[in-house]
């Protein structure tokens, strides 16, 4: 169940995430897609390993950390992009 609520959250951040992507420049935009697509395919298949047991719950939910946060580097990276070309 936790890991339902984790999915749900991932997907909510994603929606919120779009109705700011107005204020990104074009390549943070489209690193912020990547790493979501990422993360959302790391949540489904950390499901399916938990799911039939080949990892644990906890696991799982570390997996799916680590992939936020490799999320958020690729931002950030795209953001120092259009920093770098609107200099």
């Amino acid at each position: 169940m936790k890991f339902t609520a984790k999915t749900a959250m991932v997907a909510t951040v994603a929606v919120l995430g779009l109705s700011v992507a107005a204020c990104d420049g074009a390549n943070e935009n489209a690193m912020e897609e990547a790493g979501e697509e990422a993360v959302a395919e790391v949540a489904e298949q950390a499901e399916a390993l938990e799911a039939d047991g080949t990892i644990t719950s906890d696991q799982a939910d570390a997996v799916v950390d680590a992939a936020e946060d490799k999320a958020a580097e690729m931002e950030e990276v795209g953001e120092a992009m259009d920093d770098a070309a609107a200099e």
